[in-house]
């Protein structure tokens, strides 16, 4: 909880302070932007970032920068010019000769200065306004979660209505084989993606793998989800009531999209909805191969001939 909380208020602070180096800078920019996640980064002497960030690393700054973000990292600042600095949960030297010409704002971090420094507008404490900011967007965060479950049931109903033959056939196959059904969704989403950035790399099949890459694999992977909801709302009913299966699914896909919405809001019982996904993800891939495939049709013998008659 703590390092979520970290990252999430180094991206609203990092795009809150962005405006303000912006609107008041006493340097210049040369539109170098720094990103790192557990690395190091050397600003020299005589050098110039407009924005560094850094995520569990260490940031090594002796030239100039706009703004400076630090997350469960540390920074040594010597000699340097600074317009911001934002530090979460951080630890921050402040080195002689540094000026930092707006504020250090800092969340959870510790603050060492030694030597001559120049903070132009001292070193605050923004946790009170982190919070502030959280509480009032968490409401609108629920609302649009509750937002993206309905579309989710939507699309859900709207497969079981349109598609329940396949869905029932993809089930199936995941009850029948689950081991084989998860494996096979597991290449498929390593193989597709790698397969579209290839016809990529060519000019006449880079359509073809933007297509799939952004529109057949995304529309894919949400079916895929929907149809593990299903069949989990389904195996759900078949364990609380006894009774005839119904023509569409349409109370199974509820429960099955409430189920594992409700699963992926827990951090460790979330890997279930990752195997869902992915079963779901490989019935419909074996389901689309059988239906190219085709079923073979039987062979109708030749009927034998009829005896030749008889003489009296």
């Amino acid at each position: 909880m703590r390092r979520l909380l970290a990252a999430s208020a180094a991206i609203i602070l990092s795009l809150g302070l962005a405006a303000t180096a912006l609107a008041a800078a006493p340097m210049g920019h040369t539109g170098r932007v720094v990103v790192t996640t557990e690395g190091d980064v050397t600003i020299p002497a005589g050098e110039h970032a407009d924005v560094v960030v850094v995520v569990k690393g260490a940031a090594h700054i002796q030239g100039e920068v706009n703004t400076l973000v630090v997350v469960e990292g540390t920074a040594d600042l010597a000699g340097a010019r600074i317009e911001t600095v934002v530090a979460v949960t951080s630890s921050i030297e402040v080195g002689d000769g540094t000026v930092i010409y707006g504020e250090l704002q800092q969340l959870d971090s510790s603050i060492h200065q030694t030597g001559n420094v120049e903070i132009g507008g001292g070193i605050t404490d923004v946790s009170g306004w982190f919070f502030e900011t959280a509480a009032v967007l968490a409401p609108a965060l629920i609302l649009l979660w509750l937002g993206f479950g309905l579309a989710t049931i939507v699309g859900a109903l709207l497969l079981a209505a349109l598609a329940a033959r396949q869905v029932r056939d993809a089930g199936r196959l995941i009850s029948s084989d689950p081991l084989v059904t998860g494996l096979i969704g597991l290449l498929s989403i390593i193989a597709i993606p790698v397969g579209a950035v290839l016809l990529m790399v060519t000019v006449i099949g880079a359509p073809l793998g933007l297509g799939v890459l952004f529109a057949l694999l995304p529309i894919l992977a949400y079916a895929g989800y929907l149809t593990a909801a299903i069949w989990t709302g389904e195996w759900i009913l078949r364990r609380a009531a006894q009774g005839p299966e119904r023509e569409r699914p349409f109370l199974a896909a509820v429960v099955g999209v409430v189920v594992l919405g409700a699963l992926g809001l827990v951090p460790v019982l979330g890997l279930i909805v990752t195997v869902a996904s992915l079963l779901g993800f490989g019935a419909l891939i074996r389901l689309a191969f059988r239906t190219f495939r085709g079923t073979p049709r039987p062979t109708v013998g030749l009927a034998a001939p009829l005896p030749a008659p008889t003489g009296a």
